[in-house]
């Protein structure tokens, strides 16, 4: 019966569940993340977490502190240089636990836990999603308001090729009429030759017709 059971055993006694807690948490520190089941990784987070607040201060007294649950001088040297100095702005919540699946051989629940500061791609997934959402926002406007401009600077730029086109036909209408009037003018000429010649013509004849009559009546 469980009946007040608020730590998980884990299937051991004390003693070597705390040496088991300790080599996790020292292969945590050194490596950044580990691949455990979710019982043992949710148990680690536990132990862990209270040492990563403790490497903030880097004193002899914290050190001891830590010492006394890690029996590891490496991943007690880790722990207050490199990732006491990488949480130092963060409030808690220094560890993320993925589920993986289910382990081959026994079916057991996986999962990996990790430092959520030394996660490249997560932290770069992240600030690159806020940094393009800021950039789409601001392209946004600024590519509205450059439509406007366009729209405001095509306006006039769309006159003046109409105007072109109605200056251009006005001179070829011009010319197509004075070609007409030029046209009919030279007609009315050819008419007006054609019409007076044979007036011109005639007392001519008669004048030769006299002539030839008077030299024979001689």
């Amino acid at each position: 019966m469980r009946h007040g059971k608020k730590v998980n055993h884990l299937g051991r006694k004390a003693p070597h569940r705390k040496a088991l807690m300790a080599n996790m948490a020292s292969s945590l520190i050194m490596h950044k993340k580990i691949t455990t089941t979710v019982a043992k990784a949710k148990a680690l987070r536990v132990y862990v977490e209270p040492l990563i607040t403790k490497s903030k201060d880097s004193s002899t007294h914290s050190q001891r502190t830590v010492f006394a649950y890690l029996k590891d001088k490496h991943a007690v040297n880790e722990l207050f240089t490199v990732v006491g100095e990488k949480v130092a702005s963060r409030p808690g919540g220094y560890t993320r636990i993925l589920k993986l699946g289910n382990r081959a051989g026994d079916n057991a629940d996986m999962a990996m836990i990790e430092l959520v500061d030394f996660n490249d791609y997560f932290s770069g997934f992240g600030a690159d999603k806020a940094a393009n959402s800021k950039r789409t926002r601001r392209g946004r406007s600024k590519a509205g308001a450059e439509a406007k401009v366009e729209n405001k600077t095509a306006a006039p730029v769309a006159t003046p090729v109409a105007e072109a086109v109605v200056v251009d036909e006005t001179p070829v209408a011009e010319v197509v009429a004075e070609v007409e009037t030029a046209e009919v003018v030279e007609t009315v000429a050819a008419v007006e030759e054609v019409t007076e010649t044979p007036a011109a013509e005639e007392p001519a004849a008669d004048a030769e017709e006299k002539s030839e009559d008077k030299s024979e009546d001689a």
